[in-house]
Formats: structure tokens, C-alpha cells, sequence
């Protein structure tokens, strides 16, 4: 893979001018409207749903707020929900796409209906040929962790080297007393969100891929420890650093979106939090950090128009940062996630 800084076309001018801050506050889920033939629409990973919900009705409050009619809004379709959406105005329904990889796919159609996907994994070539061409861009957006959890009082220890947990998922240790001899004599109960969740590919993918042995049970949606199955004191299960933070101490949780009995647990020693409860920069720098990013199609990203420049106003570009990277610092702060540095909000990488 390489970087690319994406280049502003010249004597482009910027349709809007950023001085508004956004606001923290409750998140919406859909758009409460259809979106408009011209609005920048998206859909994509339920990682950074809450947050693009939030930051969705901030910007769109900024340009209320400036007396603009005219720019094109932000809108977020969530993962989950009603099986058809019709995604924008004069469009005919589609399924809901869940997940990032979908989310890409659903961008990547002829005439698509979406303008952007959100995604919680940089570009990949997982299929050459169907996914991630050189033709989509990511665009930074902030920083996640992924970790591991298990129920509060559980018997669980406090901490799993990376080597315990593959040797977790791999079926070869099965016992907490294998892990501690402390530890009560128990069968180990390996658990995994569905096949499409972008937190267990990332998840597996830092452990060093194991192979799944038969004792791992597949099922549970991402983030969502109200699972009655999860309920268990001798569940293991991946999470998002960020997801938790934002449910727990950020007031973000409702319905199934709750972390239920579950608390995340730390990796060879190291909390994903900090004493703040924020997460851990230390954590994020380790193989279970990750950068999640927002996905245009190069052709619209580069383009001298209108739609070109409300991306770039809005996901911004390297060194010249939108209105997300500029004014969204509180709003992903509260959803968990860590803000990037300088310029790297709104930096861009392709797949070669």
C-alpha cells in the first residue's frame, strides 16, 4: 500500500468556509429525511455510525445556522435496522448495507446511490479485482482499538497475552486454570461477532490470524454486549475500545447498543484506557490499534465542482483539514475514539 496526498486542483475555491464548532449532544440514527439528490450520503461500518450521526447533525446546523440553503448536507445511514432504505431522493430502495465491507461494495456500484462509505480498516485487497481498487480513497478520520472482553465478576483474568488469546481461539487452550491455576476450573468460551464484522476480521488479523479451532462459537453482533449468549462468566469476546468508551462514559448506549455484562480487558499488561478513561494512546499504538477512515471514490474526491468540494469541506485533505477534522474534535472524543494529529485528519491512502 502507499500514501497518497491528493493533490487540491488549482484555483478550486471551497463552497464553504469553517468557523463553527460542533456540539456534543444525543445522536440521531437515519436521516429524519430523505436525502436530497445533491447531499453527501453514507453508509458503512456501525463502528463510527453514532459519531457520523452526531457530526451529521452538527454540520448540517452549521450551514442552517449560516443561512445556507444551497450546500449539499451530511447524511449516515446506521448498519442496522430496516432491511430496505431508499438512500437518497428519486432512488429506488436498496438493502441496508452492514458493515464496512459492504458499505465499500455499495460504493464502489455503477450509478451508486452512496457518496461515501464508512470504514473501520484501512484498504485491503481481500478479493482483488471486487474490493478496494486504487480508484477508492480513504480518507483518516480518528484513532480506535480493538480489544478483548468478558463478564464483570466473570473468571476471566484481568489481563491475556496475545499469544493466551490465539491459543484462545485456536481450541489448544481451553481452561482458565491452562491460562492461571488460580484461576477456576472452567471451559473457556470463545466467542466471535458474525462473519462480516469488521471488529472480529481486525481482531483476528492482530492476533496473528489462528485458525479457528471448534470450540469458537460465531453469532453475536459487534459491540453489543446485551447478547443473552454473552452473558456468561466464562464468555470471551472482542470489542471496540472506542465503542465501549462511548457507551460507558460517553452516555452513548441504548437498547442492544450497551456493553450489558461485558468490560473490556487488557492485552500482554497494557489497559486500553487511560486513568482519564479515555483510550489509551500506548494501547492504540499496538497491533490492536487501528485508524478508521471515511471512503470516497477518487474520481468525485478530485473533481473541480460542487460535490468534490463539500467532500473535501467536509472529510477534508491533507493540510487543509474540513469541517469534521476542524470542529468534530469534542463529538469524537465523547463516541470514544481518539482525534488524529495535525494533518493527519484528512490524510488519504490507496491500495497500489
Amino acid at each position: 500500500m502507499r500514501k497518497t496526498s491528493v493533490k487540491l486542483l488549482a484555483g478550486l475555491a471551497l463552497v464553504i468556509t469553517v468557523t463553527a464548532t460542533g456540539t456534543v449532544g444525543t445522536a440521531v440514527a437515519d436521516p429524519a429525511v430523505t436525502p436530497s439528490a445533491t447531499d453527501i450520503v453514507g453508509v458503512g461500518t456501525e463502528d463510527t455510525e453514532g459519531v457520523l450521526n452526531e457530526l451529521s447533525a452538527g454540520y448540517n446546523a452549521y450551514l442552517a445556522g449560516l443561512g445556507d440553503t444551497a450546500s449539499p448536507r451530511l447524511r449516515s445511514w446506521d448498519a442496522n435496522g430496516s432491511a430496505l432504505i431508499t438512500v437518497r431522493a428519486g432512488t429506488a430502495p436498496i438493502s441496508r448495507p452492514h458493515g464496512t465491507r459492504p458499505g465499500i461494495l455499495k460504493l464502489m456500484e455503477p450509478r451508486s446511490p452512496v457518496d461515501f462509505a464508512r470504514s473501520s480498516r484501512g484498504p485491503e485487497l481481500l478479493d482483488p479485482g471486487t474490493q478496494d481498487p486504487q480508484s477508492n480513497v480513504f480518507v483518516a478520520f480518528a484513532k480506535d482499538a480493538v480489544t478483548w472482553s468478558a463478564k464483570a465478576g466473570g473468571h476471566a483474568p484481568g489481563s491475556l497475552s496475545t499469544a493466551q488469546l490465539k491459543s484462545i481461539y485456536e481450541c489448544y487452550v481451553t481452561n482458565w486454570q491452562q491460562i492461571d491455576p488460580a484461576l477456576p476450573n472452567a471451559a473457556i468460551k470463545p466467542y466471535l461477532p458474525r462473519y462480516t464484522s469488521d471488529t472480529r476480521s481486525f481482531f483476528l488479523k492482530a492476533l496473528g490470524n489462528p485458525a479457528l479451532g471448534g470450540c469458537v462459537t460465531t453469532g453475536p453482533q459487534e459491540n453489543e454486549g446485551t447478547d443473552p449468549a454473552l452473558d456468561d462468566p466464562d464468555v470471551v469476546f472482542p470489542y471496540s475500545v472506542a465503542h465501549y468508551i462511548g457507551q460507558v462514559y460517553g452516555g452513548h448506549s441504548s437498547g442492544t447498543d450497551a456493553p450489558g455484562s461485558l468490560a473490556v480487558r487488557s492485552i500482554d499488561g497494557i489497559s486500553p484506557f487511560t486513568a482519564a478513561n479515555t483510550l489509551s494512546p500506548q494501547f492504540a499504538s499496538m497491533v490492536f490499534g487501528r485508524t478508521v477512515y471515511n471512503v470516497v471514490r477518487e474520481s468525485e474526491w478530485m473533481a473541480a465542482d460542487a460535490h468534490g468540494a463539500a467532500l473535501r469541506n467536509i472529510f477534508g485533505m491533507a493540510g487543509r483539514n474540513g469541517w469534521i477534522c476542524k470542529n468534530g474534535t469534542d463529538v469524537i472524543k465523547s463516541y470514544g475514539f481518539l482525534p488524529l494529529p495535525g494533518t493527519a485528519c484528512g490524510s488519504t491512502i490507496q491500495n497500489p
